[in-house]
């Protein structure tokens, strides 16, 4: 039988490395796919439009929400970001496991809309190292660095809506600790609906000769 295709939210702190586990899933094993976001924000050195994100403007986004074009939105630090619907749906119809890497507001709509959905939250070693990558990325400043530090704070109120944590210490442990969540998931009765009526058939065929 064919494995079922799951959809797996994943999100995390800020600087935690959640866009560098979903790169190595991607890159080490089979049958992911990245649903792509749109954002209304500027894109960061050696981001490629179409690959990392959709930036769009905000008259764009806000037609997209109008024509409910999205499965999720949110805003974060005074920008859009969403996930365009229709290449979710297509892959999953596929048997994709299909990641969303999005934030914790997209997420619990996300979670909402559909209950069957695994849902991730990747976390740093500690504060104090979480703070070290914002400022090592070189691309903000400290004021908008301590924006996202108290975000991240804010956003420890949440973390028991996901199902599981997973932290990011050394990125090759983490990302094979994601991957085998999503192998048990796949084997969950949740995710094969009408799996009674594909069984009744083979049996009809074996047993009668149908």
């Amino acid at each position: 039988m064919k494995k079922p295709g799951v959809l797996l939210v994943m999100s995390g702190f800020s600087g935690a490395g959640k866009g560098t586990v979903v790169k190595r899933l991607l890159e080490t094993k089979d049958n992911y796919s990245l649903s792509i976001s749109a954002t209304t924000r500027e894109p960061r050195n050696g981001e490629v439009h179409g690959q990392s994100y959709y930036f769009i403007s905000k008259p764009d986004f806000e037609a997209m929400i109008e024509n409910d074009d999205l499965l999720e939105y949110a805003t974060y630090v005074n920008n859009y970001y969403g996930t365009p619907k229709q290449y979710v749906f297509d892959q999953l119809e596929q048997g994709k496991n299909i990641i969303l890497e999005i934030e914790l507001q997209g997420a619990m709509k996300v979670r909402d809309q559909y209950p069957g959905a695994i849902m991730v939250f990747i976390v740093p070693p500690s504060i104090k190292e979480l703070k070290e990558r914002l400022v090592g990325r070189g691309t903000e400043t400290l004021d908008v660095i301590e924006k996202r530090l108290q975000r991240a704070e804010e956003e420890t109120h949440y973390i028991k809506d996901y199902d599981y944590i997973v932290e990011n210490d050394i990125l090759e442990e983490c990302a094979e600790v994601v991957h085998s969540i999503v192998v048990a998931e796949q084997h969950h009765a949740v995710h094969y609906g009408g799996i009674e009526q594909v069984l009744e058939s083979q049996f009809n065929e074996v047993l009668k000769g149908e």
